[in-house]
């Protein structure tokens, strides 16, 4: 097939169109080496070694394009100790966590991390913007929250601006604040998504974008998939679930057993994780929120307050019972432990198949 190269590929300097969101510095590192936009999320990384980390991005990357990826809900408080958060907790949430707790035999956590020490606050985003414009990354998205002063402030330092939008009222909201790529993230995404699949709020998200170029989101893990995508008008593809697979990836073992015994019908949009929407693949854990007598999941921040320190301890500890991941309906495509060239050897592959069997219904 012809190289598929769209505008976006040039304005960046990347080699293909194809997005990939990871926690992993490492493959971030390999997005970039096989040709793609690695956009690193840091959303969940402790205040004191953002700089450490982007430091150590900086090193590796050189010259390859990258992306950082933030966590910017509104309405969060100003700035507040977890100490003084927590006695805000309801008390019937607290004695059903705690119970929890006590039924599956949950271990405290051993090593310190976001989840147990950190709470979502102003003073937290101020720190992490203030870490992201200080790097020489290419482009910087957020996930949730629109700050017109960052993307500002981004635009200014020369990086472009990326938006995930859910609907056609996010959209224009996200092109009002001056983003200048739109990320359609549908339903079938992982983590914190919208109620339209990818399918339906592609088109919406095209025919409000105008000049603005536009990625698709969720359920994406095949060429086929990318290349369709492409067809229908956006610009690329943005895949997040399928790196999870990867060996630079370092998943857990009981996490990625639990990932490859699962299909897109094992994932589900839940408050419980975060106190926002946020599809996972299903748990032990995850199943305890939807049974009878369960409480609501709090608002965020306060949910993360409230079971943080499980989620830190059943990753720390791999409890094939509970543990859990944000996680979308391509999970379908995680069929064992890979490497990201292998994922993106697969993924080009696939689109040539895929534009091979387009010329075969074509006069």
């Amino acid at each position: 097939m012809p190289k598929i190269r769209t505008p976006i590929c040039d304005r960046l300097g990347i080699e293909y169109p194809i997005f990939g969101f990871s926690h992993s510095v490492d493959v971030a590192v390999e997005i970039a080496r096989a040709g793609g936009f690695p956009v690193l999320g840091l959303a969940r990384e402790m205040p004191h070694e953002i700089a450490r980390i982007l430091s150590q991005v900086k090193k590796r990357m050189g010259a390859m394009p990258y992306g950082l990826d933030l966590m910017l809900p509104a309405n969060m408080p100003p700035a507040t100790s977890r100490e003084l958060q927590s006695t805000s907790l309801p008390a019937g949430q607290v004695e059903f966590v705690q119970g929890l707790r006590n039924r599956f035999n949950i271990k405290p956590p051993v090593r310190p991390s976001f989840f147990t020490t950190q709470v979502r606050t102003e003073a937290l985003f101020e720190e992490q913007i203030k870490a992201v414009l200080a790097s020489n990354a290419r482009g910087v998205a957020t996930a949730i929250g629109l700050r017109p002063e960052l993307i500002a402030q981004a635009k200014a330092r020369g990086m472009l601006t990326f938006s995930l939008v859910g609907s056609v009222r996010h959209a224009r909201k996200a092109l009002d604040m001056g983003a200048e790529v739109l990320v359609a993230q549908g339903y079938d995404a992982g983590g914190h998504t919208g109620l339209v699949g990818t399918m339906s709020l592609l088109p919406q998200i095209l025919a409000v974008a105008g000049d603005a170029p536009v990625l698709a989101a969720g359920g994406i893990a095949t060429g086929a998939q990318v290349l369709g995508t492409i067809a229908m008008g956006a610009q690329g593809a943005w895949l997040g679930t399928l790196w999870m697979a990867a060996r630079e990836n370092h998943t857990t073992p009981a996490l990625m057993a639990r990932l490859v015994a699962s299909g897109s019908e094992d994932t589900v949009i839940t408050r419980a994780h975060s106190g926002k929407p946020c599809r996972v693949v299903r748990s032990d854990w995850i199943d305890a929120w939807s049974e009878p007598g369960a409480p609501e999941p709090l608002e965020m921040p306060l949910q993360q307050l409230l079971t943080g320190d499980v989620f830190a301890s059943i990753h720390e500890h791999d409890d094939a019972r509970l543990v859990y991941e944000a996680a979308g309906q391509s999970v379908f495509a995680i069929r064992g432990e890979t490497t990201v060239a292998a994922q993106f050897s697969a993924l080009t592959g696939d689109m040539d198949a895929a534009w091979t069997r387009l010329g075969r219904f074509t006069t």
